[in-house]
């Protein structure tokens, strides 16, 4: 088997801020994998080259410019030619299209309760109510950690998902209930950011998503 291919950080820090827009240094440090300091940096240079454009502010963040998407798309293009590695992201992807109606399923009843005809918000005071979408959300991240290390296999820049996925459903366990599908760093949050990141990597549209569904 060989190596898994090594992604360039700056790469990593474009791709991340093409896949959940407009974040803060620590956001997309949090989102790509990469430590603050090392995410500063890389903004910094992309920032000169054009690629890049950051607000101040309390509501500041980063945010990709036009030149910095097309650079993107040419640098993802590159990275899965010199890899040889999109055949194993097609596969990965067509698995997660699989568990991703089950994801978002586990989601909505996590946040809605079923009442005879109605759905009501879940307040989380049923706790084996809570616990069986919980459960359910246990079966669905073993196989969402399979496709995981499938991915981080092929790319070492998919390699931040395990963890955070991990993360997230531990928090979750212990009872804080953000992590299921309320907190930026929400199982919900990741898992859509790496449907995201699968998309943007193999050139497809949401809408030629739906489309072939």
């Amino acid at each position: 088997m060989s190596e898994p291919y090594e992604s360039a950080p700056d790469l990593i820090v474009l791709h991340t801020m093409r896949c959940i827009g407009y974040a803060t240094e620590d956001r997309l440090a949090a989102a790509s994998g990469l430590g603050v300091a090392e995410t500063t940096r890389l903004l910094a240079g992309l920032g000169d080259n054009g690629l890049a454009s950051e607000t101040p502010g309390p509501f500041g963040g980063w945010a990709l410019t036009e030149e910095g998407r097309l650079t993107t798309r040419r640098m993802l293009d590159e990275e899965l030619a010199a890899s040889g590695a999109r055949d194993q992201v097609q596969t990965c992807y067509e698995s997660f299209l699989t568990l991703n109606p089950l994801l978002l399923d586990v989601s909505t009843d996590w946040q809605m309760v079923r009442v005879g005809a109605s759905h009501i918000v879940n307040d989380h005071r049923d706790s084996d109510y809570d616990a069986k979408v919980l459960d359910r959300l246990i079966k669905i991240d073993d196989r969402a950690q399979r496709i995981c290390a499938e991915l981080s296999g092929g790319l070492t820049r998919f390699g931040s998902y395990s963890p955070r996925l991990t993360t997230a459903l531990e928090r979750a366990l212990a009872g804080d209930h953000a992590f299921v599908t309320d907190s930026l760093e929400s199982y919900h949050n990741v898992w859509f950011q790496l449907h995201q990141d699968l998309l943007v990597t193999l050139g497809i549209s949401r809408e030629d998503e739906r489309g072939s569904e």
